[in-house]
């Protein structure tokens, strides 16, 4: 084995020098060759024989070094130990064998927890938001760098920060939603847990996909989004700046898709002029899977491979994952032919230096394999992950039938997602994306890009013993449950009908746990590149309610999807619909406990729910002119509004506004204004709701929504008990970009409401901003502060 010596007095190697220097330093010992293997990745696997390190394999691989390794843990079937030995040896080889010693950045996906094996599975994103408590996702995060960081892993390809409004879009379970000031706020609470108080110690958050992915033609994966100037700022760049301004976001992922007629990955503009010049941005930007390359292959946007390399890095895209292909040989004839210059070059490097300077990897490239196990999938994260499955659970409706009571007989239990745990996760945990490795397998490729999975890799499908929704509530229950599959999720067979009808006949209430299998095959209802045309449940699960429907059980419908689903039927006739979305390991608990009343259910809609797809696009904050068809207001066939609206979720404990008062009804612009509200739990047992807390600008130089979020807050209170909020308001959070594209926060007079959904709430005063007509200069604010305290019983 040749061992690596760094250079006497080389200023890279010396932890005390500046991290700028080290990176200059560094830089300039590096040949091109060096330089291009830092903006470049491989998979794990292509390093690896029989499930370990290949020194063999990783000479040519690893020849000049490299940037990015490419899913450790998400790429194989390897355990949590294994994972942590894999990476040690990847760093171990890089460090001795190498010219220079530079270690590589381990990043892996992280969208309902570290994608691993053995990795703590959290809800999926839109459960998260559907808690509406930022500071869970926090913890959620910190969570998950805790466990990276066991395993030797550096980056986490998360938070998803795209506004979607079309659930027919399969990526739709991966968001927190639809409103811009929801997802900013999830998403920059989730920056700051897995980042931490610093690199030494955190892991850097990949904000994606930059920008307006969820917003493309048709709900279509990969698709063109039509998105005007005013609505990208305002609405789905919006949470990439709170990100970079309030979170110090260290990486961005660029979209699938093309914006104007220009793809994400090759738009100077936003990744260069928007994003590092307006917004200080310094971290990298990193390509979307294969994504360089489709500049040529997809978009047909440039002639070649080269061209597609030369593109993409001239536009700002530092890093190519997940394997080096167009910026290998490809750039370095770009190089050549004076299409990209050096410097560019050199300054993409330098970004992906400094994170690994920051990251302390070049003093700490290894990790303690002993401290792996108390490290993963710990019981603490899994206590985060239970109290984030309770609080993503929103009860759409009960006509009373729900908490189930103890001792009230049989319970049916029926459906595709009731007695199947991997139907409990999203499209981004490991026993689902494993399956899509398989898939590629079969195929030679992985989301339609060729690619060669080593023969000798294991693969292994596994749930690793997960509880189903029937084993908790046999848990709880025993043998009052009868259970009867019914139907598959997708398949039309309907041979299991007759046991299912008869099974619900014979009991006193019938719990249907349907909707989607998420994930990326084609045996996926959810997920990436699993859109759909249809928000009815897949296969034949809607004739199954009706049959059961038919008996005159009462029937309760749990819904395991991805999405907004399901049609008029189950929601007109089912006597309660409770919104599981994917709710991780520990939601069938979760489950359970909010059926028979254990947990109070509390979570709210981050997303409206249509009627029907005709409805699509329907959204809260649409503009006064929008919403409705003038002059009748209504389709023709179905109402304008949505099945349950935005901001939307009952509870067992009822909970009113007692009031809702401005503390000024003037404020200067750049100053802030207090909204206090008092809330009150008139029910008989204790429980949660969320305030929230709306504007509205009646009359502005250019028009405005009808409601836009500006705060929220979660609160809980016991039977007769009292809460008080104190909302504090800054000025800057209430501007918008005027006729000349500046952000501008006008004088006027603006409306202010309180309630626990978009649709119910009450107006708590207007209130004039004063200052210089002409357009005052006020920062941009991005959130406020709130305050809760207890007060004396409710009257």
């Amino acid at each position: 084995m040749t061992i690596v010596r760094r250079e006497s007095g080389a200023i890279y190697a010396d932890p005390a020098a500046p991290v700028g220097e080290r990176v200059a330093d560094l830089l300039a010992r590096m040949t091109r060759e060096e330089k291009l293997a830092q903006l470049g990745s491989a998979w794990a696997f292509s390093v690896l024989e029989g499930g370990r390190f290949s020194a063999e394999r990783a000479r040519t691989v690893l020849r000049h070094g490299l940037g990015h390794v490419t899913r450790v843990a998400g790429a194989t079937s390897l355990k949590a130990l294994q994972v942590a030995r894999v990476a040690n040896a990847i760093q171990r080889f890089l460090m001795t064998e190498t010219r220079l010693g530079i270690p590589a950045i381990v990043h892996e996906e992280v969208c309902s927890g570290l994608m691993a094996r053995e990795g703590t599975i959290f809800p999926q994103a839109i459960g998260v938001a559907s808690t509406w408590e930022p500071e869970l996702n926090r913890r959620l995060a910190d969570a998950v760098r805790t466990q990276m960081r066991a395993m030797g892993s550096h980056q986490g390809l998360s938070p998803v920060l795209d506004v979607v409004r079309d659930p027919r879009w399969g990526r739709t379970e991966e968001t927190y939603g639809e409103d811009p000031y929801l997802v900013a706020r999830m998403g920059v609470a989730f920056i700051r847990g897995l980042q931490g108080a610093s690199l030494t110690e955190g892991v850097i958050a990949t904000a994606k996909h930059f920008v307006g992915y969820g917003a493309s033609e048709g709900g279509l994966n990969w698709a063109p989004a039509h998105l005007p100037p005013r609505l990208l700022r305002e609405v789905y760049l919006y949470p990439f700046e709170a990100a970079v301004r309030e979170a110090g976001l260290e990486s961005v992922m660029a979209g699938y898709h093309e914006l104007d007629g220009i793809p994400c990955h090759a738009n100077r503009e936003l990744l260069r002029d928007v994003l590092r010049g307006e917004w200080g941005f310094t971290g990298t930007v990193v390509s979307d899977y294969f994504a360089v390359d489709h500049l040529h292959s997809y978009h047909h946007f440039a002639e070649d491979k080269q061209r597609a390399a030369a593109l993409a890095l001239t536009a700002g895209t530092d890093v190519e994952l997940p394997a080096t292909d167009a910026y290998a040989g490809a750039l370095a004839r770009a190089l050549d032919a004076d299409e990209v210059g050096e410097g560019e070059l050199d300054e993409a490097v330098s970004r992906v230096l400094r994170h690994k300077f920051e990251l302390g990897l070049f003093e700490n490239p290894y990790v303690d394999e002993a401290a792996v196990a108390v490290a993963v999938n710990a019981e603490r994260h899994q206590e985060v992950a239970l109290e984030t499955a309770r609080r993503s659970l929103v009860l759409l409706k009960n006509d009373g039938i729900l908490p189930l009571r103890p001792g009230a007989g049989t319970v049916a239990l029926i459906g595709p997602n009731a007695d199947d745990a991997r139907h409990l996760l999203g499209d981004y945990s490991f026993a689902a994306h494993v399956e899509s490795l398989l898939q590629a397998r079969e195929r030679q490729g992985l989301l339609g890009q060729t690619m060669t999975i080593p023969d000798d890799l294991e693969i292994e499908e596994s749930t690793d013993g997960l509880p189903s929704v029937r084993d908790a509530l046999v848990a709880r229950l025993g043998d009052r449950v009868r259970y009867a599959r019914g139907c598959d999720v997708i398949d039309t067979s309907r041979d299991g009908f007759d046991e299912a009808v008869a099974a619900a006949a014979a009991a006193d209430v019938a719990v249907l746990v349907l909707g989607d299998r998420s994930g990326l095959t084609t045996r996926a209802t959810t997920g990436e590149s699993r859109d759909r045309s249809s928000l009815e449940l897949p296969g034949v699960q809607e004739d199954l309610v009706r049959a059961v429907v038919a008996t005159g059980t009462p029937v309760v419908a749990v819904l395991v999807a991805g999405r907004p689903v399901g049609g008029d039927f189950l929601h007109e006739k089912c006597a309660a619909v409770l919104m599981a979305w994917l709710p991780g390991q520990t939601g069938a608990q979760a489950i359970a406990e909010v059926l028979l009343g254990e947990v109070n259910p509390s979570g709210k809609l981050p997303i409206s729910y249509p009627r029907s797809v005709g409805q699509i696009p329907v959204f809260y904050g649409h503009k006064v002119s929008g919403g409705r068809s003038h002059w009748h207001g209504d389709y023709v066939d179905s109402p304008v509004s949505p099945r349950y609206c935005f901001g939307h979720g009952l509870g067992y404990a009822p909970f009113v506004i007692e009031q809702a008062t401005l503390d000024r009804t003037e404020v200067t612009a750049g100053d802030s204004l207090a909204v206090e509200v008092t809330v009150a739990n008139i029910g008989d047992r204790a429980g949660e709701e969320v305030v929230q807390l709306y504007i509205r600008d009646p009359q502005a130089t250019v028009t405005r929504p009808v409601l836009e979020l500006k705060s929220f807050a979660r609160v809980s209170a016991g039977a007769g008990r009292r809460t008080a909020i104190r909302f504090h308001l800054p000025t800057g959070q209430l501007g918008f970009y005027a006729r000349d594209m500046n952000y501008t926060v006008e004088t006027g007079h603006i409306e202010v409401y309180v309630g626990f959904s978009s649709d119910t709430h009450t107006f708590a005063g207007t209130f004039t901003i004063t200052g210089d007509a002409d357009r005052p200069k006020v920062q941009k604010a991005y959130t406020g502060t709130v305050s809760v305290s207890q007060l004396t019983s409710a009257t």
